[in-house]
């Protein structure tokens, strides 16, 4: 995953507890959540308006 291992993971939450604190940490962890949340839900949302091709629409070999 990017070459990103362990230590270097250890290392960003530790640069990332000092910025913003122990107390906002719960606050960034609920709202990247409900990012993500929001983000699956749109795409299965934009998945089932979207029909499936049916076999007529395919045109024969040979046509363009």
């Amino acid at each position: 995953m990017f070459g990103i291992g362990m230590p270097e993971l250890i290392i960003i939450l530790i640069i990332i507890l000092i910025i913003f604190g122990a107390g906002k940490l719960p606050e960034i962890g609920s709202g990247i959540g409900k990012g993500i949340k929001n983000f699956k839900k749109a795409t299965n949302e934009a998945k089932e308006e979207i029909p499936p091709p049916s076999d007529t629409d395919k045109k024969p070999d040979g046509e363009a």
